[in-house]
Protein backbone atom coordinates (compact mmCIF):
# COMPACT_ATOMS: atom_id res chain seq x y z
CA UNK A 1 0.00 0.00 0.00
CA UNK A 2 2.69 2.77 -0.77
CA UNK A 3 1.50 6.58 -0.34
CA UNK A 4 4.05 8.59 -2.03
CA UNK A 5 3.53 11.89 -0.19
CA UNK A 6 5.50 15.26 -1.85
CA UNK A 7 5.23 17.55 0.74
CA UNK A 8 5.83 20.81 -1.94
CA UNK A 9 4.71 23.19 0.92
CA UNK A 10 7.76 25.35 2.95
CA UNK A 11 5.63 27.33 5.54
CA UNK A 12 4.89 24.54 8.28
CA UNK A 13 6.80 21.67 9.77
CA UNK A 14 4.75 18.14 8.33
CA UNK A 15 6.36 14.53 10.01
CA UNK A 16 6.11 13.04 6.55
CA UNK A 17 7.08 9.71 7.63
CA UNK A 18 4.37 9.64 10.15
CA UNK A 19 1.77 11.30 7.94
CA UNK A 20 2.48 8.32 5.73
CA UNK A 21 2.20 5.82 8.31
CA UNK A 22 -1.11 7.24 9.50
CA UNK A 23 -2.53 6.94 5.72
CA UNK A 24 -1.66 3.57 5.92
CA UNK A 25 -3.22 2.64 9.13
CA UNK A 26 -6.51 4.79 6.53
CA UNK A 27 -5.89 2.72 4.30
CA UNK A 28 -5.77 -0.87 6.28
CA UNK A 29 -9.05 0.20 8.02
CA UNK A 30 -10.78 0.64 4.78
CA UNK A 31 -9.27 -2.48 3.18
CA UNK A 32 -7.77 -0.44 0.31
CA UNK A 33 -4.26 -1.86 1.60
CA UNK A 34 -3.79 -3.01 -1.85
CA UNK A 35 -4.36 0.45 -3.69
CA UNK A 36 -1.72 3.57 -4.40
CA UNK A 37 -2.22 6.97 -3.22
CA UNK A 38 -0.58 10.56 -4.33
CA UNK A 39 -0.75 13.45 -1.44
CA UNK A 40 0.38 16.23 -2.39
CA UNK A 41 0.92 19.04 0.22
CA UNK A 42 0.94 22.74 -0.49
CA UNK A 43 -0.04 25.88 0.04
CA UNK A 44 -3.03 28.05 -0.97
CA UNK A 45 -1.68 29.68 -4.51
CA UNK A 46 -1.06 26.36 -5.44
CA UNK A 47 -4.44 24.61 -4.38
CA UNK A 48 -6.26 27.40 -5.19
CA UNK A 49 -5.08 27.13 -8.91
CA UNK A 50 -5.74 23.54 -9.09
CA UNK A 51 -9.34 23.98 -7.67
CA UNK A 52 -10.14 26.80 -10.59
CA UNK A 53 -8.47 24.30 -12.87
CA UNK A 54 -10.54 21.39 -12.57
CA UNK A 55 -13.42 22.64 -10.47
CA UNK A 56 -13.89 26.09 -11.74
CA UNK A 57 -13.57 27.74 -8.53
CA UNK A 58 -11.11 30.20 -7.90
CA UNK A 59 -10.37 30.15 -4.44
CA UNK A 60 -8.39 28.26 -2.19
CA UNK A 61 -9.85 24.81 -0.29
CA UNK A 62 -8.55 22.84 1.92
CA UNK A 63 -8.26 18.98 -0.08
CA UNK A 64 -9.00 18.52 -3.32
CA UNK A 65 -9.06 14.49 -4.39
CA UNK A 66 -8.48 13.15 -8.10
CA UNK A 67 -9.69 9.68 -8.62
CA UNK A 68 -7.63 7.83 -10.80
CA UNK A 69 -10.52 5.02 -11.21
CA UNK A 70 -12.96 7.24 -12.29
CA UNK A 71 -15.00 4.65 -14.25
CA UNK A 72 -14.61 1.92 -11.50
CA UNK A 73 -15.16 4.46 -8.36
CA UNK A 74 -16.04 2.09 -5.08
CA UNK A 75 -13.97 -0.60 -6.44
CA UNK A 76 -11.08 -1.02 -3.68
CA UNK A 77 -9.20 -3.82 -5.87
CA UNK A 78 -7.77 -1.33 -8.46
CA UNK A 79 -3.98 -0.44 -7.75
CA UNK A 80 -4.20 3.24 -8.28
CA UNK A 81 -6.56 4.89 -6.24
CA UNK A 82 -5.91 8.43 -7.04
CA UNK A 83 -4.16 11.75 -5.89
CA UNK A 84 -5.19 13.94 -2.78
CA UNK A 85 -3.85 18.01 -2.54
CA UNK A 86 -3.91 19.07 1.04
CA UNK A 87 -3.44 22.72 1.65
CA UNK A 88 -1.29 23.25 4.76
CA UNK A 89 -2.09 27.19 5.24
CA UNK A 90 -6.32 26.40 5.26
CA UNK A 91 -5.27 23.57 7.30
CA UNK A 92 -3.59 25.13 9.65
CA UNK A 93 -6.36 27.75 9.67
CA UNK A 94 -8.85 25.44 10.47
CA UNK A 95 -6.72 23.50 13.17
CA UNK A 96 -7.17 26.45 15.25
CA UNK A 97 -11.25 26.87 14.61
CA UNK A 98 -11.44 22.56 15.23
CA UNK A 99 -9.29 22.81 18.47
CA UNK A 100 -6.75 20.43 16.77
CA UNK A 101 -2.96 20.74 15.90
CA UNK A 102 -1.85 20.99 12.37
CA UNK A 103 -1.02 17.12 12.27
CA UNK A 104 -4.64 16.15 13.49
CA UNK A 105 -6.17 18.73 11.13
CA UNK A 106 -4.34 17.28 7.73
CA UNK A 107 -5.29 13.62 8.94
CA UNK A 108 -9.00 14.87 9.06
CA UNK A 109 -8.43 16.39 5.60
CA UNK A 110 -6.28 12.84 4.68
CA UNK A 111 -9.64 11.08 5.77
CA UNK A 112 -12.32 13.41 4.09
CA UNK A 113 -9.62 12.75 0.56
CA UNK A 114 -9.63 9.02 0.53
CA UNK A 115 -12.88 8.94 1.57
CA UNK A 116 -14.00 11.05 -1.86
CA UNK A 117 -11.89 8.62 -4.07
CA UNK A 118 -14.21 5.63 -2.67
CA UNK A 119 -17.20 7.66 -3.55
CA UNK A 120 -18.39 9.20 -0.75
CA UNK A 121 -19.60 12.57 -1.31
CA UNK A 122 -21.45 14.90 1.16
CA UNK A 123 -22.96 17.02 -1.43
CA UNK A 124 -25.07 14.64 -3.19
CA UNK A 125 -27.81 13.98 -0.17
CA UNK A 126 -27.95 14.65 3.18
CA UNK A 127 -28.19 10.73 4.08
CA UNK A 128 -24.76 10.52 2.09
CA UNK A 129 -23.35 13.38 4.13
CA UNK A 130 -24.55 11.71 7.52
CA UNK A 131 -22.74 8.69 5.82
CA UNK A 132 -19.60 10.51 5.50
CA UNK A 133 -19.11 11.95 8.55
CA UNK A 134 -19.69 8.95 10.11
CA UNK A 135 -17.00 7.24 8.70
CA UNK A 136 -14.54 9.85 9.12
CA UNK A 137 -15.38 9.47 12.83
CA UNK A 138 -14.57 6.20 12.77
CA UNK A 139 -11.18 6.69 10.62
CA UNK A 140 -10.45 9.64 13.24
CA UNK A 141 -11.51 7.92 16.34
CA UNK A 142 -9.38 5.29 15.23
CA UNK A 143 -6.10 7.07 14.78
CA UNK A 144 -6.34 9.62 17.74
CA UNK A 145 -8.56 8.11 19.69
CA UNK A 146 -8.63 10.60 22.99
CA UNK A 147 -9.28 13.30 20.59
CA UNK A 148 -12.55 15.15 18.85
CA UNK A 149 -13.16 18.12 16.70
CA UNK A 150 -14.76 21.19 17.86
CA UNK A 151 -18.51 21.05 17.10
CA UNK A 152 -17.51 23.88 14.65
CA UNK A 153 -15.88 21.18 12.09
CA UNK A 154 -18.09 20.06 9.52
CA UNK A 155 -15.94 16.74 8.36
CA UNK A 156 -16.93 15.43 11.57
CA UNK A 157 -19.67 16.71 13.51
CA UNK A 158 -23.26 16.91 12.10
Amino acid sequence: MPIFINNEQREHSIDCVLLENQGESILLFLECENQELSVLLADDRKIRTLNKQYRGQDQATDVLSFSQNEEEENKPNSPLMGDIVISTETAKRQAAEHGLTLEEEIVLLLIHGILHLLGFDHERSDEESCHMKQKTRELFDWIFPNKKPEESCNLYSD
